[in-house]
């Protein structure tokens, strides 16, 4: 059974920083890819950024080019994947997500996509 277990959310000021894990298990995860989302207040879920462990590729939205770094690791038989987060917006307030892609075609962006969905942290950004 596959688990996404997200922390690191919480409350910083606009210009801060934050770090994002997802620990996830129950499967081999070397060829999907694994993904960050967010959903805001009234909004749709959306795409933040995204790993392909096969590709070795990383991939963002333009929203958070340059500002946000997903990265992953393995331990015994867990993957961590990392969200860090830099000079941080009110805008980028939101739950966010980590998510599984079991059979990637190509950069998955889309959440119909990935079948696999943690419970979600609240990140949230103070002006």
């Amino acid at each position: 059974q596959v688990q996404l277990v997200e922390s690191g959310g919480g409350l910083v000021q606009a210009g801060g920083s934050l770090r994002l894990s997802c620990a996830a298990s129950g499967r081999t995860f070397s060829r999907d890819a694994m993904g960050w989302f967010r959903q805001a207040p009234g909004k749709e879920r959306e795409f933040v950024a995204g790993i392909r462990w096969s590709a070795q590729n990383t991939y963002y939205a333009d929203s958070v080019k340059g500002r946000f770094t997903i990265s992953r690791d393995l331990a015994k038989n867990t993957v961590y994947l990392y969200l860090q987060m830099n000079s941080l917006k009110p805008e980028d307030t939101a739950v966010y997500y980590c998510a599984v892609d079991p059979s990637p075609q190509y950069n998955s962006r889309s959440p119909d996509e990935y079948n696999y969905w943690g419970q979600g942290t609240q990140v949230t950004v103070s002006s």
